[in-house]
């Protein structure tokens, strides 16, 4: 049995959450996230949430038309509005895919507050669902890379990407690699009980694993919005509508802990995750 987690260093770590309106233009995207982290350090935050695809987006598919690499225009702007606020990101980008497959990576890549990129989670679970076909223009993950999970002010965020949240077993694996927060980056398809299913996946993932989830949307068209961040209890903190806002909010590491101590299913759990295929 592990350790018994330890206190978080401060009472809150305070999370920013942009719900942006992405297009296909990469220069415009850069300057809301550009504005986005201007909100982030006005309010003190200790780290950014952007949502999926935050470099560029279109609502009919994206694929390698929108690739830039690690050291393309949208990463460094992360890592040069980092360093220059101190203010950590989380951001949902496309990435070349790799040798000679013609799709792109669906990836979302942490920034410190330092400017560094220490993580990038390549979406494993591909939205080959609902009349979509993701895997005709993106090249899925392995699933058996480490997850990702990095810590901000004393509490430890683990990534999962969009349709992962509809798989229990990622989120469960990143607790096991000791996130205490999920973070979910997405850009959720609109539809026929999709804002539902989005907001009981979310609230589902925070009760089974104890763990406050961070979930971000895309606002406008063809994508749901209606970003939340949930307790480790259930309790929806914060809940978006369709609009483009950003939002900040505080995650109490101590009330987590007192979660767990009272609902100690993690421990009483009887059956690990592991990758198949």
């Amino acid at each position: 049995m592990s350790a018994a987690p330890q206190p978080p260093q401060r009472p809150a770590v305070r999370v920013t959450v942009a719900q942006l309106q992405v297009s296909d233009d990469h220069t415009a995207n850069r300057e809301a996230v550009g504005d986005a982290f201007a909100t982030a350090s006005r309010a003190s935050a200790d780290v950014l949430v952007l949502p999926e695809y935050a470099s560029g987006f279109d609502a009919r598919g994206v694929g390698a038309e929108h690739a830039e690499p690690l050291d393309g225009p949208f990463v460094t702007l992360l890592r040069t509005r980092a360093r220059a606020t101190g203010v950590a990101v989380l951001a949902g980008t496309t990435l070349p895919a790799d040798g000679d497959d013609p799709r792109a990576v669906n990836a979302v890549v942490a920034v410190d507050g330092s400017g560094e990129l220490v993580g990038v989670y390549r979406k494993v679970h591909l939205y080959d669902a609902f009349g979509q076909r993701e895997s005709e223009r993106l090249a899925p993950g392995p699933a058996d890379a480490p997850p990702l999970v990095v810590e901000v002010g004393g509490l430890t965020f683990g990534v999962l990407t969009c349709y992962d949240l509809r798989f229990p077993e990622s989120a469960r694996r990143l607790v096991d690699a000791g996130a205490q927060v999920l973070v979910v980056p997405a850009a959720w398809a609109s539809g026929d009980l999709k804002a539902m299913h989005w907001r009981t996946l979310a609230i589902a993932r925070a009760i089974e694993n104890t763990a406050a989830v961070v979930a971000v949307g895309q606002a406008g068209r063809g994508v749901t919005g209606r970003s939340l961040v949930v307790a480790p209890d259930g309790v929806v903190g914060l809940e978006m509508d369709e609009q483009p806002q950003v939002r900040t909010v505080d995650l109490d590491g101590a009330a987590l802990l007192r979660v767990r101590e009272q609902n100690p299913s993690l421990a009483n759990r009887r059956y690990a995750v592991v990758p198949v295929g």
